[in-house]
């Protein structure tokens, strides 16, 4: 039995306005589809295209329990979380895919 990855990550706008929180079972694809606004309205409205945290989970319910926390903390604490991962804020996109 093979063991599945799921994916809590956080993206942003270019200005860091905008936070949008989601979780997903294949990383570099989601962040793609963000990147060229083939998914939600809401990242393509806000240029919602850089990807600046993320979590790895082998347990899907523990993903979804994981990002409603992430959701439901304020901005600050989701800023906080950021910084103690990605302190300058990078796109991490073309880390994950090298």
């Amino acid at each position: 039995m093979s063991v599945h990855h799921y994916f809590v990550y956080i993206m942003t706008n270019v200005v860091h306005t905008t936070l949008y929180t989601g979780v997903t079972n294949h990383l570099t694809r989601r962040v793609f589809e963000h990147k060229f606004h083939q998914g939600p309205s809401f990242t393509s409205k806000y240029k919602v295209n850089r990807l600046i945290y993320y979590e790895i989970f082998t347990d899907i319910r523990e993903a979804i329990q994981r990002e409603k926390q992430i959701k439901a903390g304020s901005r600050q604490k989701k800023i906080d979380l950021i910084r103690s991962m990605n302190p300058g804020w990078e796109d991490l996109f073309k880390k994950i895919i090298a």
